[in-house]
């Protein structure tokens, strides 16, 4: 039996609004009606499309799937109908990732380079705290996030944290500074990461192996604000230094040195899903060494 397109319409309309009353309001259509369509298309696919979340309706994974598809197939209606009257272009996949706010975002572009080299793909970029990221995951409304730390997944929360890269963490400050490890942790005012950093923690281990007293000034959980108080104070940064890349390029900054046993570390955490997304799967499948070569560039 053939795909019923009518079906498929009624679900993408209430698959936006994750209302069906509203929905059926909106088509001028009975809620019973619009109810017993979605359920021939999901009779059709063999599969649940939505789950009920209070009020609303939220899509299963394979109602995610199947949303995008319908997404693609309406919209290129409508730039069918563009391309004849103002010039439309041509529907592209999209590609959901988050990413954490402390991560490096030279990182961040160095992962997603061969997305943002393709024409027949639109990036959906969002970054937020790791909580609100892990909930739009758990509702398939992003493909991956980006985060330093790894999960822990179980039956309600079936993470996969897998690690991208690792690099090492150094001493960063103006060129005329020229701090030494470990007594140019005494002498100098310090930036760190904010204290539910993985990289802070390893630091204050390391502080407390040598038994250094240190003056921090200033905790950062933002890598973009760590980097322009290093490069506008004479403090050191305790930062990786892909994060300054640009000025230890121009010699604004340089880097004194890796910290020995601190590392930040990049990871994917995805879900297990029955449907894998192959741009998704190529990101994923880069190499550490090339991920922070590109990185660096």
């Amino acid at each position: 039996m053939k795909l019923n397109y009518h079906h498929l319409y009624y679900f993408w309309q209430v698959a936006k609004s994750g209302h069906l009353t509203r929905t059926a309001e909106a088509l001028h259509v009975s809620q019973s009606s619009l109810s017993h369509q979605i359920r021939q298309l999901e009779e059709r696919l063999g599969q649940a499309l939505f789950v009920r979340a209070g009020r609303r309706l939220e899509l299963s994974e394979a109602g995610r799937l199947a949303f995008d598809y319908a997404d693609t197939i309406f919209r290129q209606g409508e730039e069918l109908t563009a391309l004849f009257t103002e010039g439309g272009h041509a529907h592209r996949e999209v590609v959901r990732v988050g990413a954490v706010a402390t991560l490096s975002r030279n990182f961040q572009e160095g992962f997603l380079r061969p997305l943002l080299e393709r024409n027949d793909l639109e990036l959906s970029l969002h970054s937020s705290s790791l909580d609100d990221l892990l909930r739009r995951l758990s509702a398939h409304q992003l493909d991956v996030v980006l985060a330093n730390q790894a999960l822990q997944g179980n039956d309600q929360h079936p993470w996969r944290s897998r690690r991208l890269a690792r690099q090492s963490v150094s001493m960063i400050g103006a060129a005329h500074l020229a701090p030494c490890f470990p007594d140019g942790l005494r002498q100098h005012g310090l930036i760190v990461p904010g204290p539910d950093n993985a990289t802070r923690h390893a630091f204050d281990q390391l502080c407390e192996y040598h038994r250094l007293s240190v003056n921090i000034v200033a905790e950062v959980d933002d890598m973009a604000m760590m980097r322009l108080l290093t490069r506008d104070t004479h403090h050191i940064a305790i930062m990786p230094p892909v994060v300054v890349r640009d000025e230890l390029g121009a010699g604004t900054l340089k880097d004194f040195g890796a910290l020995p046993g601190v590392f930040e570390e990049f990871y994917a955490i995805t879900i297990r899903r029955q449907f894998e997304s192959p741009s998704v799967q190529a990101l994923l499948n880069q190499s550490a060494d090339t991920l922070l070569a590109a990185a660096q560039r």
